[in-house]
């Protein structure tokens, strides 16, 4: 044993709330090592690389049943001091096993022990013989013409993802190339700094745009959260330009924080187009490679700016100088499995701890937000018009009430659709389902098609033949004939996408049509390839779900209609309207962007819902007041705190006694103030082929919740029960389902 009895307190990636005590290895002064570097330590029968938490001269366990650690990977900490600090604080609030959450915030290839170094990726170019090829001479070689045409726009070449992302099944095709001299391999840096074309003057801000500026720049010496609030088309993306000008110039480094995958494209490219230095790009659609280069360039300071999903909260920045997340109140900031974090809430304790400012912006701000600027903790900063020249549309609802309509879409609607294109606009509908119909029925006799491992209806994709649950993502071969009568007539009930996609296609034949849904986009760069031909014009007739309502700019739509209101106006959780009304707002903020005014038509069976004649009326901010009203009323979120346990199995009654027990535990320790519901069924009760069931933990203070919570969660480790079952504690909860 080490002279001076020093013990190695490791985090170690598993499902148990501790950290584990190691002897350090034979060849390593104790003394020596920092916090944040990692250990490969024998784990269990197997190895894991774990994180160093600290050197202690204590432990619990007796020296001699003490593992020695096998390897110190690192001489530096690859973790440094201050997001250690952020994950263990992010472990205690939300109550998730520390070592998952460290081995979570690193990239892939450095959670298994590999190099802790920036290397170059391999791109591909052409040669000075390849730039004289014709690609159009290439006439029985199609696909080696289409990669040449793809590198004459990538003039320092192009990296397998780029070509992944393009091109099905390219390599053959290249290596075809290089073989004739056409194309070669280089190295090239991970990150480089954009060629910029002459970004031309500075759109000009108006006065609450510039005032905005002005108020964060302030602060930027020091802690202040702000909540930009700026309707739809406003110009919040060229404040949060402006602001992290000011910051780069100091020196200093940039965090954006987006919601979803699919806003980083064009938010890179405005901040590729503004500022000469590297912009660094972080999301799960990333190579390893590429994550990992970012990750580091960023932790050694060598990238200003840096944008990236929930996850960038945790990139190591040593200058940072402003974080700024964009589309504050979107479900997508917080995680739903696993560690369940909310990027926006670390992001405003990383920024407390760092002394700078951070930017929440949104046209819809979440509850939570306008309550914290009620309380004083956040400063309001309101861009109430649209930028430039653009006015508001106007918004009508189409009383769908006897209503003659095709494929569920009205005719006031269609009628609509027509004069717009005749008149040269563009047309984006809204439906937030996907696949061609949510229910596929027997006439003959009523049956069904359920999914067999949930609680829930199978969707029809019939472009595909398939049924598929969109729940637990299991499909089949559509049925030809009633499995429980032997019918032949089996009916499509509902619209979805596809099914409004057939409908318009047979009514404007000559419009060019986009359907925009994860079907559409599943493969990489699918969703980039139809965004350019909606913005080029190609695509005349956009049809989509959500995934359009955030944040993209399509200048030259003038109509907006939102096909089916009313799924959405109905929910059973209590931030159903709150969601609701986003989505209207955000959807219909899509149209009138440029000098044309814009129209949106919204269909619904219920037109006089207080929620529509409220958001029609009076704006998202008056039906913000009203709903805050009825949450005090009810003692719900923001002003309780709620923590959920959810508990499955592969038969309902091992999780119902787990949280049967669970609860038993929570009476005894009597913590004020405390209430408890449940157990009770999921929403959903059976996904996936489990049972869930939910136990609600309601509190009137935070302090009170993780006070309950701290000495609570141990005992459910120890419960027999526990080990039948997957459970998990939710803090802050976003969804019940």
């Amino acid at each position: 044993m080490p002279p001076a009895c020093a013990f190695l307190r490791i985090a170690v990636p598993s499902p148990l709330y501790r950290s584990f005590d190691y002897l350090p290895p034979p060849d390593h002064d104790p003394k020596t090592l920092q916090p944040g570097v990692r250990v490969r330590v024998p784990f269990g029968r197997t190895q894991a690389i774990g994180i160093l938490l600290e050197v202690t001269g204590q432990t619990s366990v007796t020296a001699r049943q003490l593992k020695r650690a096998l390897e110190i990977l690192d001489r530096q900490p690859v973790v440094p001091r201050d997001i250690l600090d952020l994950a263990l604080w992010a472990s205690g609030y939300y109550h998730h096993p520390v070592g998952e959450v460290l081995a979570g915030l690193l990239p892939p290839p450095l959670r298994e022990g590999q190099p802790a170094r920036i290397s170059g990726l391999q791109r591909w170019r052409l040669t000075e013989e390849g730039r004289r090829i014709d690609p159009a001479t290439l006439v029985r070689a199609p696909r080696q013409a289409a990669l040449l045409r793809l590198l004459r726009d990538e003039p320092q070449g192009a990296a397998p993802e780029t070509l992944s992302a393009r091109e099905e099944n390219w390599r053959n095709s290249m290596r075809a190339l290089a073989e004739k001299g056409w194309v070669e391999a280089v190295d090239s840096p991970c990150l480089r700094t954009p060629l910029l074309d002459d970004p031309g003057a500075l759109p000009a801000l108006n006065p609450a745009q510039d005032a905005a500026v002005e108020t964060v720049c302030k602060t930027l010496d020091r802690f202040q959260a702000f909540l930009l609030d700026g309707v739809t088309g406003s110009g919040k993306t060229e404040v949060y330009l402006r602001i992290v000008e000011r910051v780069v110039a100091g020196g200093r480094q940039a965090l954006i924080m987006v919601p979803e995958i699919g806003l980083t494209p064009q938010l890179v490219a405005r901040f590729q187009r503004r500022f000469q230095v590297p912009v660094a790009v972080l999301h799960s659609g990333l190579s390893d490679r590429e994550r990992l280069c970012a990750w580091l360039m960023a932790r050694d300071g060598r990238v200003p700016i840096v944008i990236g999903t929930r996850s960038a909260v945790f990139t190591p920045l040593p200058a940072l100088g402003v974080i700024v997340v964009d589309e504050e109140h979107d479900l997508s900031l917080k995680q739903q499995e696993g560690f369940r974090y909310s990027g926006r809430d670390v992001a405003i304790v990383r920024a407390h701890r760092a002394g700078i400012p951070v930017v929440l912006g949104s046209a819809t701000p979440s509850l939570e937000s306008l309550y914290n600027v009620r309380q004083g903790r956040y400063r309001h900063l309101v861009l109430p018009e649209r930028a430039g020249a653009a006015s508001h549309p106007t918004i009508r609802l189409v009383d769908m009430r006897r209503q003659p309509t095709l494929h569920n879409l009205s005719e006031p609607l269609l009628k609509a659709v027509e004069r717009q294109l005749a008149e040269g606009g563009q047309v984006l509908l809204f439906l937030n389902r996907r696949g061609y119909a949510p229910t596929l029925i027997c006439h003959d006799c009523g049956w069904v098609a359920e999914c067999r491992r949930c609680d829930a209806r199978m969707v029809l994709h019939q472009r595909q033949g398939v049924l598929r649950c969109h729940h637990c993502d299991s499909q089949r071969p559509s049925d030809k004939r009633c499995p429980q009568c032997g019918g032949l007539d089996l009916r499509p009930l509902g619209q979805g996408t596809e099914r409004v996609e057939q409908a318009l296609q047979e009514r404007f034949p000559e419009a060019g049509i986009a359907r925009i849904d994860r079907d559409t986009t599943r493969r990489k760069g699918a969703m980039q390839a139809l965004l350019d031909g909606a913005r080029s014009g190609e695509h005349r007739l956009l049809i989509g779900t959500q995934m359009l309502a955030k944040g993209h700019h399509f200048p030259n739509v003038t109509l907006v209609g939102i096909l089916d209101v009313d799924q959405g106006l109905f929910g059973t959780d209590f931030r159903a309207s709150e969601r609701m009304a986003q989505l209207i707002v955000q959807v219909a903020g899509r149209a009138g962007r440029a000098d044309r005014p814009g129209q949106v038509l919204i269909q619904t069976y219920h037109p006089d819902h207080p929620l529509l004649q409220t958001l029609l009326h009076q704006g998202y901010h008056v039906f913000a007041e009203s709903v805050l009203l009825e949450r005090q009323a009810s003692a719900l979120p923001p002003y309780s705190n709620l923590a959920l346990v959810r508990a499955e199995a592969a038969s309902p009654q091992p999780p119902r006694s787990f949280l049967e027990e669970a609860r038993a535990a929570a009476d005894e320790l009597q913590v004020n103030g405390i209430e408890l519901l449940g157990p009770v069924p999921a929403p959903m009760e059976r996904r996936a082929g489990r049972y869930r069931y939910h136990l609600l933990i309601q509190a009137p203070q935070r302090g009170e919740l993780h006070r309950l919570l701290n000495a609570w969660i141990p005992r459910l480790e120890a419960l027999k029960t526990a080990r039948k079952v997957r459970w998990s504690v939710d803090v802050d909860p976003m969804e019940m389902f």
